[in-house]
């Protein structure tokens, strides 16, 4: 089905027309121009400054919707002086509305005509592509009207007029009818009422529908926990011997640490980043009264921001499966070691080497070579394409020494088999599903690129990333001894079929509005509901979690020490920010109805901190805590895990501020004023750089502050130690 709905994005994508000419029929702009805007629009970083189709950053505005906008002014206002001599302010209510009527049946028309391959404007919307360049000079003129970019970020005149170009197309397309449909290509978004974009039909009577998905689902599920009362990951009665002992570990499963001290310095890189680029919402022309714009600008800080977090948690999830396919063998290969310490500075290098790309590449350094070897510009894929190959050679020769290590044949107990593969299955799941990463270029019709954008985003993180995450957390809890082999592996297959069920058709919930057509909104609002239906499973388990950490029941069935406990706080943690972040937030923003409103507002950005952060974060910051444990001596460990202590508490407490005290309300207030105003409106100064939007981006601060002196910052100087505990382990020892 979802190749299917891709197959369809192909066909339905918006059309680029090969010539748009004037009410006078002269040549505006042509294809060409269209794909070297998009070019201009993706090497300059601009969807990490702005968005379109609601898709990039918030710090700058849609850049469709800022255009439709314009078009749709500059369209009332030549109407309003043919018709009354007057502009379109002068009028009164009544006279108004006529106007807005007329100016909805001009832009709601397509002009084009496939047969010839042209698009042909009306006289006013002529007259207001003329005035695009002008405008988006002044607009990158200014780090304090662009959002943080650096002064004159594009100056160059052709630049200027083929982004006008980009943008422009990108606005006829939010606006003009698909033909046979009665709404635009991208389902009326965005909301503009100027210029009659309204939502339609099957985004409301979706959104109703999807409703009753939901509740069947949850009762399914509740009825299936009901008859199977042994679902969840604890097993009850009296658990196993645990597997593999805390403080027991070989030189090359210690090698691994290592890779927890890069995690961690990358962790609060990120942070440090994040807190930067949410303070350039309030000071986007210094920080502090610096001008660090000029130096760093804001999507520059942005870009890294996101690619931290995606290399730090891949990096965790590489090291611990290593470690965890490690453990399931008596004998640990001395090899390991070696493929430890190359798999290291592969990361490293292509860590620094894509971060100093992606700095070269937004300042213009690299000529022609900006997508191969800079800042590709697509949002959370912004890596350089020859960084993008070496990540997945790296990731498929990661697979081959996971392979090596534990396949199936070579795990010393039988028993553990079954979930081994589960877990082989997931982990080449990894590297194979970033492939689509490959599937585009710079110039690709856009609808067609935000297709496979979030087979990446969507289904590779929330979807082989989850199974893997899974099966991890199996393999813990196994070789912990406090899940037996069956009840783990009921859970993964229990959780695979539910994850997949809804994530997978439910990528389409990230392309209601980038250009695709209705089908895809029927069947992906109505299955993407289902995601939140796995999440109830976590509430269930939840009590039992909580008193495994406590202490759990030993195979004489006495209470005993956990030796991980902070590893199972996280992993609570996990489940309850899956409930939250994924869950709550998740369901709420995957309707239709709130989608339409809400994409691209700073409830966007509550959901991404509390389900990436609270989700992938706290499971590689748990996995984490798992091989700390296991490589620290009796004697070592205490002073390690007061700062693990501290890291759980700051990073939980610090997410926590941060979402209630402003990201969500933020978001909220912004969502209120799209209903009210427009989507232009609410992603304008008009609406950002209001005194209660400034407050509430001030609320920021202090969650960020938490989440780094008391988060990041611990769980750095715990891996620091860590590690320096193990060298002088195994110096000790020749």
């Amino acid at each position: 089905m979802l190749l299917f709905i891709t197959f369809l994005g192909y066909r339905n994508a918006p059309p680029i027309p090969g010539k748009v000419v004037g009410s006078d029929g002269v040549v505006l702009f042509t294809r060409a121009d269209v794909g070297a805007g998009q070019s201009v629009f993706l090497k300059h970083g601009l969807m990490n400054n702005g968005s379109i189709w609601g898709h990039g950053a918030y710090l700058g505005p849609d850049y469709s919707a800022e255009a439709l906008h314009k078009i749709g002014v500059d369209s009332a206002d030549r109407l309003s002086l043919e018709q009354f001599g007057v502009p379109f302010d002068s009028l009164d209510e009544v006279r108004q509305a006529g106007v807005t009527g007329q100016v909805a049946a001009i832009l709601k028309k397509n002009r084009y005509d496939a047969q010839s391959d042209t698009l042909t404007l009306t006289a006013a919307e002529t007259l207001a592509w003329a005035k695009q360049p002008e405008y988006w000079q002044t607009y990158f003129s200014d780090p304090a009207h662009s959002g943080g970019l650096k002064s004159e970020a594009i100056s160059d005149p052709e630049e200027l007029r083929q982004f006008s170009a980009f943008v422009t197309w990108a606005a006829w397309a939010s606006v003009a009818e698909r033909p046979g449909y009665g709404h635009s290509y991208t389902n009326n978004f965005p909301y503009d009422p100027l210029v009659g974009n309204h939502p339609t039909a099957g985004t409301m009577f979706w959104s109703a529908m999807s409703l009753i998905v939901l509740l069947g689902g949850i009762a399914f599920m509740l009825l299936v926990s009901g008859r199977f009362e042994n679902i969840g990951w604890i097993s009850s009665g009296p658990g196993t011997r645990p597997f593999a002992p805390a403080g027991e570990s070989t030189p090359a499963q210690r090698a691994l640490v290592k890779f927890f001290v890069l995690v961690a310095a990358v962790f609060l890189l990120q942070t440090l980043l994040g807190g930067a680029v949410a303070h350039y919402r309030i000071e986007p022309d210094g920080f502090y009264g610096l001008p660090l714009e000029k130096i760093f600008p804001s999507n520059l800080l942005r870009t890294w921001h996101l690619q931290s977090a995606i290399m730090w948690i891949a990096t965790a999830y590489v090291a611990a499966a290593l470690f965890l396919g490690s453990t399931l063998r008596k004998q640990v290969p001395a090899a390991l070691a070696g493929w430890a310490h190359f798999l290291f500075f592969a990361f490293v290098a292509v860590i620094v080497g894509s971060s100093l790309g992606i700095w070269a590449g937004m300042a213009q350094m690299l000529g022609d070579w900006w997508f191969w070897l800079g800042n590709q510009g697509w949002e959370y894929l912004e890596l350089g394409r020859l960084w993008q190959y070496l990540l997945a050679i790296g990731l498929l020769v990661w697979f081959g020494v996971l392979w090596w290590l534990a396949r199936p044949a070579k795990v010393d107990r039988a028993e553990a088999r079954p979930i081994v593969r589960m877990f082989m299955v997931a982990a080449l799941a990894i590297p194979v599903f970033y492939l689509p990463a490959l599937f585009y270029g710079a110039e690709t019709n856009y609808t067609v690129v935000d297709t496979w954008r979030f087979w990446i985003i969507h289904l590779w993180v929330e979807g082989f990333f989850e199974f893997f995450a899974t099966t991890v957390v199996a393999l813990i809890l196994y070789q912990l001894g406090l899940a037996r082999r069956n009840t783990a592996l009921g859970v993964i297959y229990l959780d695979a079929i539910l994850y997949f069920l809804g994530g997978v058709i439910g990528t389409g919930h990230h392309w209601y509005f980038s250009g695709h057509s209705s089908f895809n909104l029927a069947a992906a609002a109505l299955v993407s509901v289902l995601e939140v239906v796995p999440l109830t499973l976590l509430t269930l388990d939840a009590w039992r979690f909580m008193q495994t950490a406590r202490g759990g029941e030993g195979a004489d069935g006495r209470r005993v020490r956990v030796p991980h406990k902070w590893t199972i706080y996280f992993l609570i943690a996990v489940g309850f920010w899956n409930f939250f972040g994924a869950g709550v937030f998740g369901f709420l923003i995957n309707l239709p109805i709130v989608s339409y409103y809400e994409v691209g507002t700073q409830m966007t950005p509550a959901h991404g901190h509390a389900a990436l952060m609270g989700v992938f974060g706290m499971l590689a910051l748990a996995v984490m805590v798992f091989v700390l444990r296991q490589t620290a001596s009796e004697e070592d460990w205490p002073g390690i895990e007061k700062y693990v202590r501290m890291a759980y508490w700051g990073t939980n407490a610090g997410l926590l501020m941060m979402v209630l005290l402003s990201l969500f309300p933020s978001g909220a207030l912004q969502m209120w004023d799209v209903m009210q105003n427009g989507y232009w409106h609410a992603r304008s100064h008009a609406y950002t750089r209001t005194e209660l939007a400034l407050a509430i981006e001030w609320l920021r601060l202090p969650g960020d502050l938490v989440f780094i002196i008391f988060g990041s910052v611990p769980i750095t100087i715990a891996a620091v130690k860590a590690w320096l505990a193990v060298r002088r382990r195994d110096l000790a020892h020749g």
